[in-house]
C-alpha cells in the first residue's frame, strides 16, 4: 500500500507552520545577546514545528465539513477522500505527542507547556468553537497564533521575558488586519460554509475600517521594541517603512482598485511580518553584546 505522503504533508499547512516557526527562532535569537544554545534551538524549533503540524491536522479534522463547501479548501486531503478522518487523528496525535516528548526532555516543561497550551488554543477553541462562534473569532484566536516568538524565548531561556511578550502583542494586532483581507475576499465561501467572518456579519466597508484601525494599531505596537530599549535605530527605520507600507494598502483598500486588492493587502502583510521580524534581528546582530546583555537584563 502506497503511503501518501503529499497529503500528510498537506495537511500541516506548510507555508502557515514555516511562518509560525521562522518567529518561533527569531524569539530564540533574540532572547540572548549571541548564538543561542544549539540544543534548544534544533530541539526547540523541531518541537514547536511538530505542534504547529498537529495544530493544523486537527484543523482540517474539524473544518472538513466546511472544506468541502469553500472553494479555497476543497482540494483538500479530507474533503477530496485521499485521507479519512482516523488517518487525519492518528497523525495528529502522533505529531503532537512527538512535539511535547521532545520539547519536554530536551528543552524545557515550561516551553512544553505553553506548546501545548497555543495547540489545545488554535486547534480545538479556535477551530472547534470560536471560528463559528463570533464574528471576533479571529482577533481572540489570534492569541495562539502570536504565541510562537515567545515559545522560542521560553525554550532558550526557561522564562517569560517583557520583550518576548512584545513580540507576542505585535503578531497578536498583526493577525486582524492580516486575515480580514483574507477573509474579505474570500467572504462568499465562508457565507456559503456559514462561517461568521466579519465581512459576511457586518459588511465588507465596516471590515476595510476594522483592517484600518488594526494596521493604524500594529505601526504605534511596533514601535514598542524601540520605546522599551529592545532594539535601536535600525529597526525603527525598518518598521516605519514597513508600517506606512502596510498604511498605504489599509488606506486604499477602502476604496479598491479592483476585487484582488484584498489579496494584495493579505500578501502584503506576509512579506510586513517577515521582514518586520527580519528587522527585529538584524538590530539585534548589530547591537554590541554587552549593550544588548545589559538591556536584557534590565528586565529580566
Amino acid at each position: 500500500m502506497t503511503i501518501p505522503f503529499n497529503q500528510y504533508w498537506q495537511l500541516t499547512k506548510p507555508r502557515v507552520v514555516a511562518l509560525i516557526v521562522f518567529t518561533a527562532i527569531i524569539g530564540m535569537f533574540l532572547a540572548v545577546p549571541g548564538l543561542p544554545p544549539w540544543r534548544a534551538l534544533v530541539f526547540g524549533s523541531l518541537g514547536i514545528w511538530l505542534a504547529a503540524a498537529s495544530a493544523a491536522a486537527i484543523n482540517h479534522l474539524l473544518d472538513q465539513r466546511i472544506d468541502a463547501l469553500m472553494a479555497r479548501t476543497s482540494h483538500r486531503p479530507l474533503p477530496t477522500g485521499s485521507l479519512n478522518a482516523t488517518q487525519v487523528l492518528l497523525f495528529a496525535v502522533a505529531l503532537g505527542t512527538l512535539s511535547m516528548l521532545l520539547l519536554a526532555l530536551c528543552v524545557n516543561l515550561l516551553c512544553a507547556l505553553l506548546t501545548f497550551a497555543s495547540l489545545i488554543g488554535y486547534a480545538i477553541i479556535y477551530t472547534g468553537f470560536l471560528k463559528r462562534a463570533t464574528p471576533q473569532n479571529i482577533v481572540i484566536g489570534g492569541a495562539a497564533g502570536a504565541a510562537p516568538p515567545v515559545l522560542g524565548w521560553v525554550a532558550v531561556t526557561g522564562h517569560v521575558h517583557a520583550y518576548a511578550l512584545l513580540l507576542f502583542l505585535i503578531i497578536f494586532i498583526w493577525t486582524p488586519p492580516h486575515f480580514w483581507a483574507l477573509a474579505i475576499f474570500r467572504r462568499e465561501d465562508y457565507a456559503r460554509a456559514m462561517i461568521p467572518m466579519l465581512p459576511v456579519t457586518h459588511g465588507v466597508q465596516y471590515t476595510r475600517w476594522q483592517i484600518l484601525f488594526y494596521t493604524v494599531l500594529l505601526v504605534l505596537v511596533t514601535l514598542l521594541p524601540w520605546i522599551a530599549g529592545m532594539s535601536g535605530m535600525f529597526y525603527l527605520g525598518g518598521a516605519a517603512v514597513l508600517g506606512a507600507g502596510f498604511l498605504y494598502y489599509a488606506i486604499r483598500l477602502m476604496k479598491p482598485p479592483s476585487e484582488m486588492f484584498a489579496m494584495q493587502v493579505f500578501s502584503y502583510s506576509i512579506w510586513y511580518l517577515m521582514a518586520l521580524f527580519a528587522f527585529l534581528l538584524i538590530d539585534h546582530w548589530l547591537l554590541p553584546v554587552s549593550d544588548a546583555a545589559m538591556s536584557l537584563q534590565k528586565v529580566a
